[in-house]
């Protein structure tokens, strides 16, 4: 450690100007911006399974429409419009068909494309594909699939599932590599004893009911907590402002406060939002957080002293929570379910928020020691203004 310490102490100002130029540099780069390919992919999956009828609606966020079929943007103006629907409809079809599969009983069963329409969900634009399918008797066992962006490392996909089957409600969410998802309606007498998660029950003076029970690889619970991991780890702008935040010396008791502060802001406006008690526009929530990013960097560059950051953190990270809510607010989960899947999101987000800092914290410790630390503090959280000026305009005008 000592010999790199040196190594440091002898390099003049130009020197280490050219490093931290070039480090921010490569840090504004590796942030998209909102005009670049996006890294997180969602969609949402509705399933309504009766006696009549089973049926599906998925929603499917346009910019991977775009990227899956690019050359339904005749125009290239990365805006999937009616007209473009319209004139590529069979292809669209064929897509949404080929990406998605529902078996009963170990037999792929025959969508049957009913409409699609673009709707929007909190600010973003989604192709809404209308599927029916045959009908499921109890005793049957259904197995969806999501095969998009299976082999796609590079984009974090996500789909979010809400089903009603024969009245009882259930949620799933397929990533990663686990893109299967399995009901068994079995009958109630055959659920006590079954190691797997099953839907409340609340006829169960009444032997003959039927009622459907989850079965998939990952257990619900952690599938919302590694939902919330990545909702955070492609969360580019509160990973920044975390960044931030950090970047200023600072004790360890004020850091203390700072990540306390935030994880306690976020996750009350994070369970409000999710309940629906605070609505609060999308496009104000990002753009508020593209400007808490700029004003904590500029606070590192311009004030000589930092105290009491952890009020400044606390209010902004309650724009942050809103900001976290977003996938769970669209899932539509119910209430009986909620409690738990908001619990495990929010811990999630927590794991990987406080694994970042105890990563970090050793680096700043060491960059803290240099001789022109300071300098480098401030050419970095003037690279980090400029990337969150970029959001905070692209934000405001779309």
């Amino acid at each position: 450690m000592s010999n790199y310490y040196k190594f440091y102490q002898r390099l003049n100002v130009r020197h280490l100007t050219l490093i931290v130029l070039a480090f921010s540099l490569i840090t504004c780069l590796s942030f998209p911006t909102k005009s670049s390919a996006h890294a997180y992919s969602a969609s949402y999956t509705q399933i309504t399974i009766d006696k009549q009828k089973t049926e599906m609606v998925f929603s499917f966020d346009t910019l991977s429409i775009l990227e899956l079929f690019p050359k339904i943007d005749k125009n290239k103006n990365f805006v999937l419009e009616k007209s473009e629907i319209k004139a590529n409809e069979h292809h669209l079809e064929e897509l949404i068909t080929e990406g998605l599969t529902l078996d009963k009983d170990n037999k792929e069963q025959t969508p049957t494309v009913k409409k699609m329409k673009i709707v929007k969900k909190e600010n973003k634009e989604f192709l809404s594909t209308y599927i029916s399918f045959p009908s499921v008797s109890p005793g049957e066992t259904i197995v969806f699939n999501d095969g998009f962006y299976f082999h796609d490392t590079g984009t974090n996909y996500v789909d979010l599932i809400s089903a009603s089957i024969y009245g009882e409600t259930s949620e799933a969410v397929i990533q990663g590599k686990e893109r299967t998802w399995t009901i068994l309606v079995n009958e109630v007498q055959q659920e006590q004893g079954q190691d797997q998660t099953a839907q409340p029950n609340t006829s169960q003076e009444q032997p003959q009911t039927k009622t459907p029970v989850e079965k998939s690889s990952t257990s619900s619970w952690l599938s919302f907590l590694k939902l919330g991991a990545m909702h955070i780890l492609t969360g580019y702008d509160h990973l920044l402002f975390l960044l931030a935040l950090l970047l200023r010396k600072q004790t360890f008791k004020q850091y203390a406060g700072i990540v306390t502060a935030f994880t306690i802001a976020h996750s009350i406006t994070l369970s409000l939002a999710t309940l629906g008690l605070v609505t609060v526009p999308s496009r104000f929530v990002e753009a508020t957080i593209a400007f808490s990013i700029c004003y904590v960097a500029l606070e590192n560059i311009f004030r000589k002293e930092i105290r009491h950051r952890w009020s400044i953190t606390f209010l902004f990270g309650l724009i942050h929570g809103l900001g976290f809510a977003t996938l769970l607010k669209e899932m539509a989960i119910s209430k009986s379910h909620l409690a738990v899947a908001l619990l495990n999101f929010n811990l999630g987000i927590e794991a990987v928020q406080l694994t970042l800092v105890l990563l970090l914290l050793p680096v700043l410790s060491i960059l803290f020691k240099l001789k022109h630390s300071r300098k480098m503090v401030t050419y970095g959280s003037y690279a980090i203004v400029a990337l969150g000026a970029i959001w905070l305009v692209e934000r405001l005008v779309s």
